[in-house]
């Protein structure tokens, strides 16, 4: 299939977007009249009005002239075609199970870099997903993924980990929804549902025997002064062993994932929390196995078992929960076509894959339908809904010979389309570049991990100080090895690797009780860091859907109209029949919809559909219902004063529907996209907080007046393509933090390139998948309460940092006055996990 790169190098280009340049162009000066593009060179003329305003208002990135017309896909991270260009180099993506922090990242980077024939590597724990840069001559894909999937790491190709997913949901719920593809992680979970049931066991005895004769040593309480004597004996060579090999499977059962996160932080000597958490579970183990050779009752084998059973419950409570809050999306429109039905010589159709489609093809797309691939309507005429590519919130007349997108909808009509030499989609196109945007997006190191870098170092070498301390002292190695275990089990501030992910856990599912789906712990920090909002206008701050503004007209012709606009599948259409007429009936000539006053019947006869309008005989009336063109174009009377209201419907970036009645307009109705009920609120809040502002959108200027008006609204830029929101957002983060808010294909990229993207409920798919945090209920003031909840999230971590340093509180001075047992580590341990347990099961905004 042909990508953007198909399009030729030399043509002229919009300076700020890098789209091809139209036939009519916006010259660089904001006075100048629009120009001819056959006379236009590059930087000197502009794709549309917004991209001009763009680069005039916002400083360009430093490394880009301003006079060179950058290449789109370069600007914005596709940069396969330069690299296959100069390089030979082609470009991949897996999805990789396991990864679970900026460790991850980083070792699966190292390991890909490492392979003959790599040339670059960047992985994403944030969207799972790793994307080389590889010579194909030099190693192959099979090959790469083989190396991915090491250390419990399972990768598979993009391709793969998509065929067989439910084509209905969104990529990121069919790749983490527990499909046949997480095979290897249903296998870790049910490793360590296998290892808490033999702990279980192994706990027993310890509550049965241990834990009562070390509280016998410090109390003679009646049924305590037996356990000296009673158990004489429980030390022998034939149960302690087994103690030993239990735990042992139980460690490697609960805790291998555990282990091996601090194995790959060694490796790339960054400790982290696992770390410091393996550090306590394997010095317990060991300390607990050189005491039973030495003859000693002191096995910290409970220490083990509890602590890898609460750090690993709490990392995949964090995956459960992710995983579910990913499930919340799989409703989402999906807006990418798989298939195209291919119009035949002889007039019948063949459905085709759309990577099957041939240059020059014919498409026929019916009414309701997406189509498929970019191309040229070459039969008739038809209506198309373009707001999930463009973001114009109007309906688009279409005639033989115009340009028609990919993944627009044919809202009235059929379109035979021709593909033409290259089987484009424009969503595609979108879809590779968000691929690229996101993949490259590293995940932020948690403050936990940062901290284990510094505390790790002090641990180990306390524990090597009071070693040698104890050896030098009493000269016994083995009590001097003892003294050093015991250290690190008493000072290793492993509740951090339970309080970081109980507290993403917990974050996560409070913000969706919010109706607010979080992907990645990490945008609760980055909302916190933000200093612009940039908002979509059609479908975010406006409902997204047409309804009727204003009425003038008698109220039996608003009746006619309904009558005949239920048989036309326009947008405005249905807006006309839902406000004035009976929603019932069909689309066939001599149906009847009911009078105003509850009267006969209106029987509808000669419907007829136009295209920008419709026509039918009404009680031998006969009524014309559409575009003030359609009027002028059949001869009916449209008086002065009808001009004047059309252009003030215009300005306000309406739509004017003209209802007449036997030759002559005796009507009109005004349908427009509402803003939503909250949005003021919303954007009065976050100005309010110290944040900017800024609304973007393709929709003209005339339509965002309602906006610009608003105090709280700092700036405002209409006509902006796809492309030119893109770079818009990039040059926003020159200023500050930004944070995109929009529900559209056409936004997917601004999304992933903003530092924060959020979409709405009512979004497609892509723009879910582009987005860090999605409102499922469509609830725009929820954009505001996700900002509250970022604060919030903000006093619950510091707590459970500050309640993980619990046990160490408890454990350092009990050992430090020599009464340390596996009795007092354990509470210890319990008090530890019920301070963090309880701050993460207070509601975040009821604090």
């Amino acid at each position: 299939m042909a990508s953007s790169s198909d399009v030729r190098a030399d043509e002229p280009r919009c300076p700020l977007c890098g789209r091809p340049l139209p036939e009519t162009v916006v010259a660089a000066e904001p006075d100048a009249d629009e120009v001819d593009a056959s006379a236009a060179t590059d930087g000197d003329t502009y794709c549309s009005s917004g991209c001009r305003e763009i680069d005039v208002a916002l400083e360009a990135p430093a490394e880009a002239d301003a006079g060179d017309a950058v290449r789109s896909d370069e600007r914005h991270g596709d940069e396969s075609e330069a690299l296959e260009n100069e390089d030979d180099l082609e470009r991949t993506y897996f999805r990789v199970d396991g990864m679970h922090s900026a460790t991850c990242e980083s070792f699966l980077e190292s390991v890909a870099e490492k392979r003959e024939g790599v040339a670059d590597a960047a992985a994403s724990y944030v969207t799972e997903a790793v994307r080389v840069d590889y010579d194909p001559d030099r190693i192959s894909k099979s090959d790469l993924r083989g190396a991915l999937s090491t250390l419990g790491y399972t990768a598979y190709l993009r391709e793969e980990a998509t065929a067989d997913d439910d084509a209905g949901a969104t990529r990121r719920a069919r790749e983490m929804s527990g499909l046949r593809k997480r095979r290897s992680e249903d296998f870790l979970e049910i490793q360590y549902v296998a290892g808490i049931v033999f702990g279980s066991f192994l706990l027993v005895p310890y509550a049965a025997v241990f834990y009562p004769m070390f509280l016998a040593a410090y109390s003679d309480w009646g049924p305590l002064r037996y356990y000296d004597t009673a158990f004489t004996g429980f030390d022998n060579l034939l149960f302690l062993p087994l103690f030993s090999v239990v735990t042992g499977v139980v460690l490697y059962l609960t805790g291998l994932p555990l282990l091996r996160g601090a194995y790959v932080s060694l490796k790339l000597r960054r400790p982290n929390t696992q770390l410091l958490a393996a550090l306590t579970i394997v010095s317990a183990y060991v300390y607990g196995t050189a005491s039973f050779f030495l003859g000693r009752t002191d096995l910290y084998y409970d220490l083990t078992i509890v602590v890898a059973a609460l750090v690993m419950g709490a990392i995949f409570a964090e995956a459960t929960v992710k995983r579910r809050a990913t499930e919340r999306l799989t409703d989402l429109t999906v807006s990418q076509v798989d298939t195209a039905r291919v119009l035949e010589s002889d007039g019948g159709t063949t459905d085709v894959s759309v990577a099957d489609l041939e240059p020059d093809d014919r498409v026929l797309v019916r009414e309701g339908e997406r189509v498929p691939v970019d191309g040229v309507l070459v039969d008739g005429t038809c209506t198309v809904d373009e707001a999930v590519v463009t973001g114009e919130s109007l309906p688009v007349a279409k005639e033989s010979g115009d340009e028609v997108i990919g993944g627009s909808v044919v809202t009235d009509g059929a379109a035979v389309v021709d593909v033409g030499p290259a089987t484009e989609s424009s969503i595609e196109h979108l879809t590779e570049v968000v691929w690229n945007l996101q993949s490259a997006a590293h995940g932020v190191q948690r403050h936990a991990d940062a901290l284990a870098v510094r505390v790790a170092p002090l641990v180990l070498g306390a524990a090597v100080a009071v070693g040698a301390v104890q050896f030098l002292q009493i000269g016994d190695p083995a009590t001097a090895a003892l003294a050093a275990l015991l250290t690190i089990m008493v000072a290793s501030p492993w509740a951090l690797g339970l309080a970081t992910p109980a507290s993403v856990a917990a974050n996560i599912r409070d913000a969706m009780e919010q109706g607010i789906v979080v992907f990645d712990e990490t945008v609760f920090e980055r909302l916190r860091d933000v200093d612009t909002v940039v908002f979509d206008k059609t479908g975010t701050l406006t409902t997204g859907e047409m309804t009727v503004l204003e009425a003038d007209a008698p109220d039996d012709l608003l009746a006619a109209a309904a009558a005949l606009e239920r048989r036309a599948s326009h947008p405005a259409a249905t807006a006309i029949a839902a406000a004035f007429g009976d929603a019932g009936g069909s689309d066939t000539d001599g149906d009847e919809a009911v009078r105003p006053d509850g009267g006969s019947s209106l029987s509808v006869r000669d419907f007829e559909n136009h295209g920008t309008g419709v026509s039918g005989r009404i009680d031998g009336d006969r009524l014309l219902v559409g575009h003030p063109d359609l009027f002028r174009e059949r001869g009916w009377e449209l008086e002065d004063d009808f001009e004047r209201r059309l252009e003030g419907a215009r300005s306000a970036g309406n739509l004017p529907i003209v209802v007449g009645r036997n030759g002559r307009a005796d009507g009109l109705v005004v349908v427009g996209d509402e803003p939503r009920d909250d949005w003021a609120k919303t954007v009065s809040s976050l100005h309010e907080n110290g944040i900017e502002v800024v609304v973007l959108t393709g929709d003209e200027r005339a339509a965002t007046e309602f906006f610009s008006g608003h105090d709280a609204v700092d700036r405002v830029f209409a006509g902006v393509p796809p492309e030119g929101k893109t770079e818009a957002v990039r040059r926003l983060e020159r200023e500050g933090c930004v944070a995109m808010v929009g529900d559209g294909t056409n936004d997917a990229p601004a999304l992933a390139e903003a530092d924060l993207g959020i979409s709405l409920g009512s979004g497609t798919a892509l723009a879910s998948d582009a987005s860090d945090l999605a409102i499922v209920e469509d609830d725009l003031s929820a954009v505001e309460r996700a900002f509250r909840l970022a604060a919030a999230a903000r006093r619950r971590v510091r707590r459970n940092l500050a309640l993980a340093l619990v046990y160490n509180a408890i454990a350092i001075p009990v050992a430090a006055l020599g009464l340390l047992n596996p009795l007092f580590a354990t509470a210890a341990v319990a008090v530890g996990a019920l301070c963090i347990g309880a701050n993460v099961s207070w509601p975040l905004l009821e604090e």
